[in-house]
């Protein structure tokens, strides 16, 4: 894990942030389950509104340096508790996904943990993996980031997430 990456609360002033960070073409592809017009800024605060007033939602920033380069959540999903992560696609492959992943998993006291990923991810489950996730089935759904249904991965992490390593 990089040494200088830490989570905090989100603020006011990362959304703009996590809004540009949304705009990439590569990213909504691959999330495949973000938002169908990633470019509505209106649809955009009222989606983080709610993540922000909702205490159930675990929701943080990840912060390299002094510069925020994605976000991390953990939020109920029917009757589990499911992780999701968006780290700035200029820093993709720098181990930030896997280390905010880890630090937020640190934070969760409940367990077991799920995560869905679009089957296509490979970048995506290698992240979970490295945090102690295995899969547990696969599913289905309608993913609006490229307007069809796409095949998934189930994965659960039951026991604590692996000690992050250093970088």
């Amino acid at each position: 894990m990089p040494t200088d990456l830490r989570l905090r609360p989100v603020l006011d002033s990362d959304l703009p942030f996590f809004f540009r960070h949304q705009q990439d073409v590569e990213a909504n592809w691959m999330a495949a389950f973000g938002p169908a017009d990633p470019a509505d800024r209106t649809a955009f605060d009222a989606h983080w509104k709610r993540i922000r007033a909702d205490p159930t939602v675990v929701s943080r920033t990840v912060v390299v340096g002094a510069e925020v380069v994605g976000h991390v959540n953990a939020f109920p999903a029917e009757g589990r508790t499911e992780v999701s992560y968006w780290i700035d696609p200029g820093r993709w492959g720098r181990g930030y996904a896997t280390g905010a992943l880890t630090v937020l998993l640190g934070e969760l006291t409940r367990r077991p943990v799920h995560a869905r990923v679009a089957k296509d991810n490979r970048a995506s489950l290698a992240v979970l993996r490295k945090c102690g996730f295995v899969v547990t089935g696969e599913d289905q759904g309608y993913a609006p980031g490229r307007g069809v249904e796409v095949q998934e991965w189930i994965l659960e992490l039951d026991g604590p997430a692996p000690a992050p390593a250093l970088s």
